[in-house]
């Protein structure tokens, strides 16, 4: 039974929905397909030239890994291609790496993700904070701008920095070759961005500003730079090519290779999860991980880049009658016809448009209505970690700020934990409150202690539980752990510590209600078969009732 719930996890939507599938549902994929491809267009050129790489390989991304993620993934609507997350991050592996070190790494972060989908680990992509993604993504969108003002004020850079801040420094120093005629076009990419009527949704924005602006450069003979200008432009069809390997440059490209999988991982289920409410299906969080990766493997290997659910581009899909992979996989089609067809207009592009596109896409993809919640909110240490995370992003890169976001979160979360951690002496309890298990109701035995502990004892908070040791002169030590949910090997060596000191002297030890992750890390450490199983108790009236028995035993024996 349990295999074949394994085996229905990792079993591709597309297999499930075409078991129903309709000839109405087709037409509706097929449409939808069609005006997604269009979305996708501009966004990819875009992409692939923010991400340091030529325009075809954005298309390349969206075709290939389009392809593969709608055939294998868990979603029955996810459209995956080249996303913004992605280019601060390329544009750095490409500049140190190269091309070959961006394939490389890909490859490495494609195997993570299907590694991770094999072994279902697609429900532990929930543990990271959402701090930590709000934090980096904000500050993804602040890099992906820094990196467009360049061409949306039409500079021309002496230098070409990688890091953001070098890029901050060098517009400075190159405003003296600002041009007000990329400026101009620019201005006018971002009005039809922002005013393009809702009603016309259908036709996206971004086309419309690439034609218009297109068009008025090259009929009016503006100085502006097009794509053409600057790339080489190539409508060939994506072709294998496998990079040169060697141990030094994996060994170099692990960090990259983790943080692509992860960001990948976690863009792409966060828009299973949103796209899921879209439509009220449930998508396969670990067949979409193996998908991802395959996707990203096969990306890599054509020469596109790294690629991810897009939320934008599944969020048309739906609103355009896409409710299966097929959808998906006519996207993919009809990207490729594009790229045989009208990939050399794209010359045509100005660059200030590009710039004006990727705008868009930060603001969009900033979510500061997130942080701004946040800040009114949240704890001062989700804030701190928040903009730590933030920081880290723009002026180093992903890796450390992931890195040093997680570490962060992971400490304050058990400073957080140990605080409320802590050790009750119920003799001294003198308050009333509704606990029908209250000490005043309950009759405790002569020289017998009983202490509660509550919450997790784990490392960070250990040194609080050593408080049961403070009367040495008793004969029973009754530990009540009800309010214990779990327990680690810290944890288990404070008790072993406790009932070294007790057995020194003459103290019996029994415990009361043993919740059941620290009755099994207990029982697998000995800990239990040392105290004796007839002294861990299901309620405090046991418990009670075995500490008279042992302390009439100890006063015999001192008799």
């Amino acid at each position: 039974m349990g295999s074949k719930v394994t085996n229905e996890k990792l079993k591709p939507k597309l297999i499930s929905v075409m078991k129903h599938y309709s000839k109405e549902q087709f037409v509706k994929d097929v449409i939808s397909g069609i005006i997604v491809a269009i979305i996708a267009l501009p966004l990819s050129i875009a992409l692939a030239l923010a991400s340091g790489v030529n325009p075809e390989q954005g298309l390349y991304t969206a075709i290939i890994a389009g392809f593969f993620v709608a055939l294998l993934g868990g979603s029955r609507v996810q459209i995956a291609g080249p996303t913004a997350a992605f280019a601060t991050i390329v544009a750095g592996i490409v500049a140190t790496e190269g091309m070959d070190g961006l394939i490389i790494a890909t490859i490495m972060a494609g195997i993570l993700l299907i590694l991770m989908g094999l072994f279902h680990f697609g429900a532990l992509i929930k543990y990271i904070p959402n701090t930590i993604t709000t934090g980096f993504t904000f500050g993804i969108a602040v890099t992906i701008v820094i990196g467009q003002i360049k061409d949306f004020l039409g500079l021309t850079f002496t230098n070409s920095p990688i890091e953001s801040i070098d890029k901050i420094k060098e517009v400075f120093l190159c405003i003296d070759t600002f041009n007000y005629q990329a400026l101009i076009i620019g201005l006018i990419s971002l009005a039809i961005l922002i005013f393009w009527p809702k009603k016309l949704q259908m036709i996206p924005s971004s086309l419309i500003a690439v034609i218009v602006c297109a068009l008025i450069v090259n009929l009016s003979d503006m100085k502006v730079n097009t794509i053409g200008d600057l790339y080489t432009i190539s409508s060939s069809l994506p072709t294998p090519s496998i990079p040169d390997v060697s141990l030094s440059r994996i060994q170099a490209l692990i960090p990259n290779a983790f943080t692509i999988a992860i960001l990948a991982a976690v863009e792409s289920l966060l828009s299973c999860v949103v796209s899921d409410g879209m439509i009220g299906s449930k998508h396969r969080s670990n067949m979409e991980l193996i998908a991802q990766g395959t996707g990203n493997i096969a990306s890599a290997l054509f020469g596109g880049i790294p690629a991810t659910g897009a939320i934008a581009r599944t969020a048309a899909n739906i609103k355009n009658g896409g409710r299966t992979p097929i959808a998906g996989i006519v996207h993919s089609i009809v990207v490729l016809l594009i790229l045989i067809l009208l990939m050399p207009y794209a010359s045509l592009i100005p660059m200030p448009t590009i710039a004006a596109i990727l705008f868009i896409v930060a603001y969009n993809m900033s979510g500061w209505r997130t942080i701004a919640i946040t800040v009114k909110s949240a704890p001062k240490s989700d804030i701190f970690v928040l903009f730590v995370t933030l920081v880290l992003t723009v002026v180093f890169d992903l890796v450390v700020a992931i890195g040093v976001g997680l570490i962060l979160a992971a400490l304050l979360f058990m400073k957080q934990m140990a605080d409320v951690s802590g050790v009750k002496d119920w003799v001294y309890v003198d308050d009333e409150d509704n606990d029908p298990d209250h000490i005043a109701l309950k009759k405790v035995p002569k020289n017998t202690k009983v202490y509660e502990i509550n919450g997790p004892m784990f490392f960070a908070a250990s040194d609080k539980f050593m408080y049961v040791l403070s009367d040495k002169n008793i004969d029973v030590l009754c530990i009540r752990m009800r309010n214990v949910p779990a327990i680690d090997a810290t944890g288990v060596d404070t008790l072993s510590k406790i009932a070294d000191i007790c057995e020194k002297n003459n103290i019996s030890v029994v415990f009361s209600h043993v919740n059941e992750q620290p009755m099994s890390i207990m029982e697998k450490s000995g800990f239990v078969d040392r105290i004796g199983k007839e002294n861990f108790c299901n309620h405090i009236d046991t418990a009670l009732i075995r500490a008279e028995e042992l302390s009439k035993k100890t006063e015999s024996i001192k008799a």
